[in-house]
């Protein structure tokens, strides 16, 4: 919802239709974890983020769903289906995530830190929680974007099961991009945890994502590749590139993830690959 409204009082802002799906993946028992044939670091990133699932999706939608019944009518809907695509997404994600813990049991001290993280994030008040998620979501859409500029980079030569995961996932970040926001704005409106809730998200997921990458490159034995480590350098800045201003643009007063413009590739893949229409 937008805050530069008559009277002071938000203004319902039309919303994209918010769908649960079942993406239907079936990882084969020889499905490769290295599942990128030529740039298997990028497998390891990928994977890395997909580690963190099971925690920040959770906490998100209890995040969401503790504050529904405050929300306003036009906000409500929205944000419980915003909270059913979230937890799909952790469902998907922690179907893909045992096969990576089974494979690489050592991995297991990172498993124990993300959920001590999260549930000291989840001692926090509740205008935090919708803060924290609002600014997850800007970092998510912003993954979405860099993914959307760079598709046949980083998916021609991928597994497809692997593919159609990150694929999908991304796609409904693009689809539920303002839904956290209107939770944040309906709820709480404070600007200055929103700016602290953005800057606790990044600082969280990038910090997680880092060191899974970290131990999964190790696993994968290549921690000492320098190419690797020029790639992730490279994806690291342009991502941040992409970040940064839509955090700027995300914490100005009457400002709405939905005045953004979307990416082109992810959302007709969605509608044309899940949903079957033409």
């Amino acid at each position: 919802m937008s805050s530069n409204a008559i009277d002071g009082k938000p203004t319902p802002r039309p919303d994209h239709r918010i769908r649960s799906r079942n993406p239907k993946i079936s990882f084969a028992d020889d499905f490769p974890l290295a599942w990128h044939s030529t740039m298997p670091e990028f497998a390891c990133a990928a994977n890395g983020v997909s580690l963190l699932m099971p925690y920040v999706e959770p906490f998100v939608v209890r995040s969401v769903e503790r504050v529904a019944d405050q929300l306003p009518d036009e906000v409500r809907p929205a944000a419980l289906a915003f909270a059913r695509q979230e937890r799909q997404h952790h469902a998907q994600h922690q179907r893909f995530n045992d096969r990576v813990y089974a494979a690489h049991p050592g991995l297991g001290w990172s498993k124990r830190l993300m959920a001590a993280t999260f549930r000291f994030l989840d001692r926090r008040s509740d205008a935090f929680g919708v803060a924290f998620s609002a600014g997850a979501e800007t970092v998510a859409y912003a993954g979405a974007r860099w993914v959307d500029d760079r598709i046949g980079y980083c998916f021609d030569d991928a597994e497809p099961d692997a593919a159609r995961l990150y694929l999908w996932h991304l796609a409904e970040e693009v689809e539920h991009k303002g839904a956290a926001h209107d939770v944040w704005e309906s709820f709480s409106g404070n600007r200055f945890l929103y700016v602290m809730g953005t800057v606790t998200s990044i600082l969280v997921l990038a910090f997680f994502a880092f060191v899974n990458t970290l131990g999964l490159l190790w696993v994968e034995r290549k921690l000492f590749s320098p190419r690797a480590h020029w790639n992730l350098l490279v994806w690291s800045i342009t991502y941040a590139f992409e970040f940064l201003p839509l955090a700027v643009i995300s914490s100005l007063p009457g400002h709405h993830p939905n005045d953004l413009a979307d990416p082109v590739y992810l959302p007709t893949w969605l509608r044309t690959q899940v949903d079957n229409e033409v």
